[in-house]
């Protein structure tokens, strides 16, 4: 049964989203301080973290960046702001899901049970595969490049394991998007964009010439195996 941490201030919105997500049979627990629950998410595994912005103690966004360093544990905003910028910088610091204020909470459990499906590990996993000069670890969510381990967020890897499975093929935005596990319609498309930046630096550290990853202006991006 997943186990789902809601944190929020407002208890008449956390009976909500706890009525809600019980009724889908998961399991819950409600914190209102994001303090404690950086303190639980340190000590205990959940599967989901819904986690509203205006938190009285430390904002949604700074837990949500002290969150990463340790768990790439699937995170939903919750905030009363619908701001295109809110959004972006929402999904750039490692969310999966942004809803405003006020919602649905049966949306929101519509979105959990979509986001735990995507993120959800494969039941026959390819323990290893190689492309050119890439290997793919699917198993231990790792990809190794010209042999050395790279450091990839959640996102990060998702976007590399597409392209890489696809060689030459173009991915559009929300294409790729969709292989974050994010909807298209969120106002995310900007941030594939951001993720790009970050694996290709993190490419480059390894091969400072190379460029695996093609930008194609006005469509999206591929896998371009070098053919020297």
């Amino acid at each position: 049964m997943p186990h789902i941490l809601i944190v929020e201030d407002e208890a008449a919105i956390a009976d909500t989203l706890l009525y809600a997500l019980q009724a889908e049979g998961f399991e819950t627990t409600w914190l209102s301080l994001a303090g404690a629950a950086l303190e639980r998410l340190q000590r205990e595994v959940f599967d989901l973290v819904i986690l509203d912005v205006g938190l009285p103690d430390i904002s949604g966004f700074e837990a949500c960046k002290r969150l990463r360093r340790f768990s790439e544990v699937p995170v939903i905003f919750l905030t009363a702001r619908d701001a295109e910028i809110d959004r972006v910088v929402g999904l750039e610091i490692g969310a999966d899901d942004y809803v405003v204020k006020p919602f649905s909470p049966r949306e929101v459990a519509a979105r959990v049970k979509a986001i735990l499906k995507r993120t959800a590990p494969r039941e026959a996993p390819v323990a290893a595969t190689g492309n050119g000069p890439f290997e793919v670890d699917e198993e231990r969510a790792q990809i190794r490049y010209h042999s050395q381990p790279l450091v990839l967020t959640r996102h990060e890897f998702r976007l590399l394991q597409t392209l890489l499975a696809r060689p030459e093929r173009v991915f559009s935005r929300e294409q790729l998007l969709d292989a974050l596990g994010v909807a298209a319609d969120a106002g995310y498309e900007r941030n594939v964009d951001s993720h790009i930046k970050s694996l290709r630096a993190k490419l480059r550290q390894v091969a400072a010439t190379a460029e695996p990853i093609q930008t194609h202006r006005g469509l999206g991006y591929s896998y371009a195996p070098d053919k020297s």
